[in-house]
Formats: structure tokens, C-alpha cells, sequence
């Protein structure tokens, strides 16, 4: 069996700005990431060219755990904790929808694109459901007695996969929004899913740091797990290409693993990365290079690049 190409990982870039702990990432156009933080602030930035200053799309008044891009509608969503669902116009540069939903925090934001809606995961337990394009509240369905924490899309099955504070992911039927299976292996909160590239497999992971593996065409049995952090696990994102799955943690470190078997890969952390220095929060790999960014409570992101294979 061929040795597993473990790629160099290099941090090009530090974006700061923020002033306080930056907890939301999604990507966008051409490489743009915007961040989302507990200092209200909503920016974007071009992790293409990471040298340049980030742009103030948005300031809110309560911190901010979601935001999603809307590309089709040229739209950036944010989850404005005790506020509700606000949308900004990337080309206006001003808010297009607003849409208030009950006075909690929203951790997640997932967008459909086959059923047209917006689902947000919310800190009393409650799903909301939106329609799009002009963000209608359409259902609150309660699922649990504690915050739904993540949110991951099988569109080919029509499935919706919610992690919870209670300790379960619910998987749901996207349009009668019934319960199909309840995957309760996990021993705490679980704060990330994850559908694989190819649809085969849903991971999962949360408070207890370990990654565990779903079978879905075998009625998302239990496959594998793996104890991968010390610490809490805040994400899983799996890089364009499907080639990689990175996870980041409280215990302040990145680790990049190969997606087919779970082999850890490389750990980012400060002492072998010049890393983060405390909690990593979230990750998004924009656009189709091999370039990976990372949040922290350090009020930073960290633009990380992979190296490439010698084709021979």
C-alpha cells in the first residue's frame, strides 16, 4: 500500500481586526471569507490576496456564531444571537432581510438549494425554517431540550443531519421534517456533522474530541471512531477537493487528516505551526485552492497553505 502523501502546511497570513473571539466563518466568491464575532462585527476578507485590510460589512449589537453566503442571491446571512436572521447585500453593502426569530443564540445556518430554504439551529433546542428568497418564517419545530449546536445537508437523500447540546444527531426527512434516525453514541455535546464528499458517510464530533464515523446507506450505523483531540472539537470541514478533512479544537490546535482513513496528517498548533494561542473555533477552505482558514478566540484568522504533490 502506498505511503500517505503528507502535504507541507505553512501560515501565509494573520487577519486581525476583531476585538473579540471570532466564532463564524463561511466562504465565498473568488476566495473571500467573511468572519463573524462576538464583538458584533461582520467582515470580509480576501483569503486570496490575505495582505489586504478586511472589509466591515455589518455591526450588530449581540455577538455572531452563523453566517452562510448566499451566492446566487448575492446575499451574506448572519445568525444575530437574540435577534434573528439578518441578510446583508454584498453588492449594496446593506441590509436586504431581517427576520426575528425567537431570543436565543442561532449556532448554525445550512441553505438548501433544491427546496429554497434556510434552516437555522437554535440555543432552546428549536429548528427554524425559512423560505427563500425573501425569508419567511415558515416553521419553529422543536427537537430538543437543549441548543441545537450544527446542521449538515444530504441533498441526494433529502436529509438533514442536527447535532445537539443533548448529546444526539437527529437526521430528518428535508420536507416532512420528521426524525428518521437518532445517533446517540456520542457522550456530549456534539458541535459539528459533516456529510463526506461522496455521501457516504456522516462524521460527527462535539465535547467528548472524538470523531466518530456514520454509515449512511446502512442506516447511518456506527462505523468508527476516532479519539482525535484532548478537547472539545468545534468543526470538521472537508477541503474541496475531498481529499482532506481538517478539525480544530479547544485545545487550540488544527489537525488535518487524510478523509478516506482518518490518518492523522499534520497537527497546526503554536509550538509546530506558530498557531493559534487559544480555542480554534471554526474553519472554512475558500474556493478550490488548497488553502484552509481558521478562527480563534485569539480574535484572529490564520491563512494556512497547503503544499502540493510533485506530479512525477
Amino acid at each position: 500500500m502506498p505511503e500517505l502523501f503528507r502535504p507541507p502546511v505553512t501560515k501565509i497570513a494573520t487577519l486581525a481586526g476583531h476585538r473579540d473571539a471570532v466564532y463564524a466563518l463561511t466562504g465565498g466568491a473568488a476566495g473571500t471569507v467573511y468572519s463573524g464575532s462576538a464583538d458584533g462585527m461582520v467582515v470580509g476578507w480576501d483569503a486570496a490576496e490575505p495582505a489586504r485590510d478586511g472589509e466591515l460589512l455589518a455591526r450588530v449589537e449581540n455577538s455572531v456564531y452563523a453566517l452562510r453566503h448566499l451566492p446566487a442571491l448575492d446575499l451574506l446571512v448572519l445568525g444575530h444571537n437574540f435577534q434573528g436572521i439578518k441578510a446583508v447585500d454584498l453588492t449594496r453593502k446593506q441590509l436586504a432581510f431581517a427576520t426575528a426569530l425567537p431570543p436565543v443564540a442561532i449556532f448554525e445556518l445550512l441553505v438548501s438549494d433544491s427546496r429554497q430554504r434556510l434552516y437555522a439551529a437554535l440555543g432552546d433546542g428549536t429548528l427554524a425554517v425559512l423560505r427563500l428568497p425573501d425569508f419567511r418564517l415558515e416553521k419553529l419545530l422543536r427537537l430538543a431540550t437543549k441548543s441545537l449546536r450544527c446542521l449538515a445537508l444530504h441533498e441526494g437523500r433529502g436529509e438533514l443531519a442536527v447535532g445537539s447540546s443533548d448529546t444526539f444527531t437527529r437526521v430528518l426527512d428535508l420536507d416532512a421534517l420528521t426524525t428518521k434516525y437518532t445517533l446517540g453514541e456520542s457522550t456530549n455535546s456534539v458541535f459539528s456533522v459533516a456529510y463526506s464528499p461522496d455521501g457516504a458517510h456522516l462524521l460527527t464530533a462535539g465535547r467528548d474530541a472524538q470523531i466518530r464515523t456514520w454509515d449512511v446507506a446502512a442506516g447511518y450505523a456506527l462505523a468508527g471512531a476516532v479519539p482525535a483531540h484532548l478537547y472539545t472539537i468545534h468543526h470538521l470541514a472537508y477541503s474541496p477537493d475531498g481529499r482532506y478533512l481538517a478539525s480544530c479544537s479547544l485545545d487550540k490546535s488544527i489537525k488535518l487528516w487524510d478523509a478516506a482513513t482518518l490518518t492523522l496528517l499534520r497537527v497546526l498548533d503554536r509550538a509546530r505551526a506558530a498557531g493559534h494561542g487559544t480555542s480554534v473555533n471554526r474553519l472554512v477552505w475558500p474556493g478550490t485552492e488548497n488553502r484552509l482558514v481558521s478562527c480563534s478566540d485569539d480574535r484572529s484568522l490564520a491563512v494556512w497553505q497547503l503544499g502540493m504533490k510533485n506530479e512525477e
